[in-house]
């Protein structure tokens, strides 16, 4: 199983009025962790784009258990899930740094041409898929 942990750092700009982190943050954090989670394996989004495909988001669910604040530590865990098989999907959940969660989730991406056809995973994300299954 492929999953990487990165930190983050809530900055003022992430929370709303009543001090909480804006709800819609939470999945420019997946993003993060799954950038993070293929550059930890030498596997970038521009390379992917580079072969001619886009992993746009197809669906995507944040289930909110706690309230993150300005300036807490954030502990993004991602997790490639190998039994999707029509495009990608990653599985996330997020902690303080007591551990405790605060939020959990998951994105499915189609893989897509250029041109915008959807096409099924090509050689390159499925070796990545089965390399780290």
């Amino acid at each position: 199983m492929l999953t990487n942990r990165t930190k983050y750092r809530v900055i003022y700009g992430d929370t709303d009025n009543m001090g909480y982190a804006y709800n819609a943050n939470y999945l420019r954090w997946f993003e993060i962790g799954r950038t993070e989670l293929f550059r930890e394996v030498g596997l970038t989004y521009k390379t992917i784009e580079e072969e001619g495909i886009i992993l746009p988001v197809s669906e995507a669910l944040c289930k909110y258990v706690s309230p993150a604040r300005y300036d807490d530590m954030l502990i993004i865990e991602t997790t490639l899930d190998k039994s999707f098989k029509v495009g990608m999907k990653f599985d996330y959940r997020i902690f303080n740094e007591e551990e405790k969660l605060v939020a959990k989730g998951y994105t499915k991406h189609a893989c897509v041409t250029k041109a915008g056809k959807v096409v099924r995973p090509p050689k390159l994300l499925k070796d990545f898929i089965s390399k780290h299954s």
